[in-house]
């Protein structure tokens, strides 16, 4: 990683609250200030479970370059560095984004957000709507972080397709106790009139 870019995580790892509400106030406010990218993009195939959910978006990142179309791919969390959880189209499938390319990015999304109360996985949200936004593609894959009806992913609004991979129990503490009420946050993105796949 490039000292810009391990500059710029540092940076994000201190914005982060200590507690925090399940809401998309904050990253509706921030991505209101950076123009609204996530109402930029193509078509966007939104992810959301338990279990699969990265198979998942790797298999339909396959299938659609497979298919001819470029693709740009947003995972989380990362395995090892900070920049995989983004990746652009790129003619013959795509490429992660560079270090620099993510510090600058993650350095216009705090500056936007001035300062205000925000979570890490908000402003990397924000992020990837600011990438996938300026950079051509045919087709989005986004993976949800945590339940789906209040993730920050979830300002999507007309998701060419919902899917929701297996349902188990995980985090318990904000999605709930009980598979079915951590299945209803994750029906959370779900929306009128667009398709939705259940795995």
């Amino acid at each position: 990683m490039t000292e810009k870019a391990a500059a710029a995580i540092e940076r994000l790892m201190q914005l982060h609250p200590k507690g925090f509400d399940l809401s998309l106030d904050r990253i509706r406010g921030l991505l209101e200030k950076l123009g609204n990218p996530h109402l930029k993009l193509p078509p966007v195939i939104h992810i959301a479970g338990t279990n699969g959910k990265g198979s998942a978006t790797a298999f339909c990142r396959a299938l659609l370059e497979a298919g001819g179309f470029d693709v740009h791919v947003h995972t989380s969390p990362h395995l090892v560095h900070w920049h995989e959880r983004y990746r652009l189209a790129a003619p013959g499938g795509g490429r992660l984004v560079s270090d620099d390319v993510l510090a600058d990015a993650i350095e216009r999304v705090a500056a936007a957000n001035d300062g205000q109360h925000i979570t890490v996985f908000e402003i990397l949200t924000a992020v990837a709507f600011v990438l996938f936004s300026e950079h051509p593609a045919d087709v989005v894959v986004m993976e949800v972080g945590l339940g789906g009806r209040f993730d920050a992913t979830n300002v999507i609004t007309d998701p060419a397709v919902s899917l929701i991979m297996p349902v188990s129990i995980d985090h318990q503490a904000y999605l709930g106790d009980r598979v079915e009420l951590i299945a209803a946050e994750k029906a959370g993105i779900i929306k009128k009139d667009c398709p939705v796949v259940v795995g």
